[in-house]
């Protein structure tokens, strides 16, 4: 298993893909994070490459709990607000402010994609199958602290105005039919 896989990162666009071949998700105010798991031991990395396993508890914990044996999941810890929506200073708070080592117990994990599991690389494959595996090895009835970040098959005009009107950061597109690419993209 490879100690890190660069996450994907989106850029801002003024305008959102359209069609069929797309896919839509909330944009999440969080860390970006990859939690792999191998021989039943739990590491959270950063994107930079720091190892803050322990500063994510119940995010290792719940890792721990379900996941299979060897596994890289891409995503965001976040904290929820009243609203149910991510809050990113209720984040640098829980762990101790901005720079803090504070342990951030009250974080979930929301799951984009499945990097690597069970000795394959998944980066390589197109989103859609990806999805479908990321779905059967973090079914819903086992989410607890490390939901899946739920996919939209929906105009992104209106998902973006839904979330505006949320006060959420705002909407992901994920092209079905492209593999995932580390670095920084356009379109997600």
């Amino acid at each position: 298993m490879p100690d890190r896989i660069e996450p994907c990162l989106a850029n801002s666009s003024a305008s959102r893909p359209r069609g069929d071949e797309w896919s839509y998700e909330l944009k999440w105010d969080g860390y970006r994070l990859a939690v792999g798991i191998e021989q039943g031991k739990v590491r959270i990395v950063t994107r930079g490459g720091h190892d803050w396993t322990q500063r994510f508890p119940g995010i290792e914990a719940a890792a721990r709990n379900f996941l299979p044996t060897t596994v890289i999941l891409d995503g965001e810890p976040v904290v929820l607000c009243e609203q149910e929506r991510s809050d990113f200073g209720q984040l640098q708070s829980s762990l101790g402010g901005r720079g803090g080592k504070l342990p951030a117990g009250i974080a979930i994990f929301y799951g984009f994609d499945l990097l690597y599991f069970g000795g394959h690389d998944l980066t390589r494959m197109e989103h859609s199958a990806g999805r479908q595996i990321l779905e059967e090895v973090v079914p819903a009835e086992q989410q607890g602290s490390i939901p899946l970040s739920e996919e939209f098959d929906a105009d992104p005009e209106d998902l973006l105005a839904h979330a505006c009107s949320h006060e959420l950061e705002g909407i992901i597109a994920e092209h079905l039919n492209r593999p995932y690419r580390s670095g920084r993209t356009v379109t997600g």
